[in-house]
């Protein structure tokens, strides 16, 4: 993603109550672009470069406290005064473990022992891409803890960049370099996050919370990217697809169990993209299907999908039915593969395939 894009997203992230985690190779502009959302938006920006920080510099100092006689914890120097602050956590892969527990119930809870953020205070994270390229005190895998965030990846723009430049008074001979020669703006290319949101619970309500502050045009715009960073981009794909998509979608149920004509029309009008969004939803409610189903109706509503579905896309969802009955032992779905194997349309279309598939289940 551009340096807009992710400040557009962080910013609308940020306004729901959310945490935007920006990954980026150095020297990118992860500070600059939070730098440049406090600014506009008249906020103090608190910094806080978590690798060089111990517990005590997150907790403050603990004291006694004269009335109640117990131990308790002064604010340390950076905590904000006000909710008009923006809390920048950077250097996220460096920091210690127990830094990042600590950080967790800022997340989580939105204080640090007994501090409690001001109302309205944003937070943003940033980090280097968990690789070889940079110290890290560990891999962070933990997903309850990845979960807490949006993940939007900042990568430079040479026109981007060459705005900034001029617009900053960088030396013309150094913009009109990178203006002939962008592939020297950076030698990196490519952010590995080596993990991939997932949906749940948590993540849906996130999601909703910043979806609700855009528009109909912002959703069609930036909806898939910011779905992405949070339930993965398959996921991401079927929900926008199914919520921008002028055309309306069948459900599952209308074609695998009662086999509507008017469903299996639907399918005729959807354009790759969006058909491919739909099998994807198919395939996946086969891999929890009930096992009280009645199998051969389901085999022959699949069958009438051959009629409507492109043959590598109908053979898709086959190939699915089988890996469902070997890899999730389902009873179901090898009783429909039995059905589909003694019709013959199928038999004709798959020149015997399903058929030698049935025998090594």
């Amino acid at each position: 993603m551009n340096f807009e894009t992710v400040k557009f997203l962080a910013r609308k992230i940020m306004e729901a109550g959310e945490v935007p985690l920006i990954w980026g190779h150095f020297g990118v502009g992860k500070t600059d672009l939070a730098r440049e959302i406090a600014e506009e938006t008249g906020r103090e920006l608190i910094i806080l470069v978590i690798s060089q920080m111990e517990p005590g510099d997150l907790l403050g100092l603990p004291v006694k406290d004269p009335n109640s006689k117990k131990t308790v914890f002064l604010p340390p120097d950076w905590w904000p005064e006000n909710g008009n602050s923006l809390v920048l956590i950077d250097e996220m892969n460096r920091a210690h473990k127990s830094i990042r527990n600590a950080i967790n119930q800022l997340l989580v809870d939105r204080r640090i022992h007994n501090h409690v953020l001001p109302k309205g205070t944003w937070i943003m994270a940033s980090a280097n891409p968990p690789d070889e390229e940079y110290d890290q005190v560990e891999l962070i895998t933990d997903p309850a803890f990845l979960s807490r965030f949006f993940h939007l990846v900042l990568t430079p723009d040479k026109d981007e960049w060459v705005r900034w430049a001029r617009k900053n008074g960088i030396d013309e001979g150094v913009v009109s370099f990178i203006e002939r020669f962008p592939e020297f703006l950076t030698e990196f290319r490519r952010v590995s996050m080596k993990f991939e949101p997932k949906p749940s619970p948590r993540s849906w309500f996130k999601l909703s919370k910043v979806l609700l502050r855009m528009t109909d045009e912002e959703i069609k715009e930036y909806g898939y990217i910011l779905a992405s960073s949070i339930v993965g981009p398959e996921v991401a794909r079927v929900f926008i697809d199914t919520m921008v998509s002028q055309f309306e979608l069948p459900s599952i149920e209308e074609l695998l169990l009662e086999g509507k004509d008017s469903a299996f029309q639907k399918l005729l009008k959807l354009d790759r993209v969006v058909l491919n969004s739909f099998i994807l939803r198919l395939n996946r409610y086969m891999e929890n299907m009930d096992e009280d189903l009645d199998p051969k109706k389901v085999a022959d509503n699949i069958v009438k999908l051959s009629d409507v579905l492109p043959r590598d896309v109908f053979f898709s969802i086959i190939r699915n039915l089988k890996f469902v009955a070997d890899e999730f032992n389902s009873r179901i779905a090898r009783l429909i593969l039995e059905e589909l194997s003694m019709n013959p349309k199928i038999v004709e279309l798959s020149t015997g395939k399903i058929k030698g598939w049935i025998e090594n289940i």
